[in-house]
C-alpha cells in the first residue's frame, strides 16, 4: 500500500536536468527567451535610440540653420583659414566621394539602418550601443537629405558645411558615421561583439 501511494504521488520529473519545457517549444524558441530575459538588453538598446536621436538631432538642427543663414553667402571664418563654415550641397557620400552615384548611396544608407536593427535584437554591450547609435542617427541624417532635398526623392543633396582648410567639406552626420566607425573597429580588435561575449586569443 505504500509503495503503491509512493508511486501514484511522485510527479514525473523531466530527465534533461530539471528545467521543464512546455510541449510543442523549440529548441530556437527557447533560445530567444532565454536572450530576452538576459539582463541589461532593454538599457543597452534605450542608449542606442538615445545616442541616435541625439546625434540625428544635432544634425537636423545644424543643417537647418545652415540653409536659413548660411546658403548663398560668404564663408564664416571659425578659426582663421584653418576653420569655416561654408554652406555646399553635396550629391555623393560622406565628404564629396561618389558625386555621381547618389541613388546608390541613399539605398546603403538604408541598407546601414536596417542593418543595425538587426544588430539591435542581440545588443547587450554599451559601447556598441554607442557606436551603432552614432552610426544610426548619422545614417538618418544624411537619408533625410537624400529624401526631401532637391534635386528629387532619393537624388537629395546632402548639406556639408564644415570646412577644414586642406580637407573635405562635411557635416555633422558625417563625423557620427566616422566616430561610430573607429568606435566599432576599436572594440573588434578587442575581441568585443555585440552581444557582449569578448573573445581573448
Amino acid at each position: 500500500m505504500a509503495e503503491a501511494e509512493r508511486i501514484i504521488g511522485t510527479p514525473d520529473t523531466p530527465d534533461d536536468g530539471g528545467e521543464e519545457t512546455a510541449p510543442g517549444v523549440s529548441g530556437a524558441e527557447r533560445q530567444r527567451t532565454g536572450d530576452e530575459r538576459r539582463p541589461g538588453r532593454g538599457r543597452r538598446i534605450a542608449v542606442l535610440f538615445a545616442v541616435a536621436v541625439f546625434a540625428y538631432a544635432l544634425d537636423l538642427v545644424s543643417k537647418t540653420i545652415v540653409v536659413a543663414k548660411l546658403e548663398h553667402h560668404a564663408p564664416i571664418e571659425v578659426i582663421g583659414d584653418w576653420l569655416e563654415f561654408h554652406a555646399i550641397r553635396n550629391p555623393g557620400a560622406a565628404f564629396g566621394f561618389g558625386g555621381a552615384f547618389t541613388i546608390i548611396f541613399t539605398v546603403i544608407a538604408a541598407a546601414v539602418i536596417v542593418v543595425i536593427f538587426r544588430l539591435a535584437r542581440k545588443l547587450y554591450s554599451f559601447p556598441w550601443a554607442v557606436a551603432l547609435g552614432l552610426l544610426l542617427g548619422g545614417a538618418l541624417g544624411n537619408l533625410t537629405d537624400r529624401i526631401f532635398r532637391s534635386p528629387g526623392i532619393f537624388e537629395g543633396q546632402v548639406v556639408d558645411f564644415i570646412a577644414p582648410k586642406g580637407f573635405a567639406v562635411f557635416n555633422l552626420a558625417d563625423s557620427a558615421i566616422v566616430c561610430g566607425g573607429i568606435l566599432i573597429v576599436l572594440l573588434s580588435f578587442r575581441g568585443l561583439d555585440p552581444d557582449g561575449t569578448v573573445h581573448k586569443d
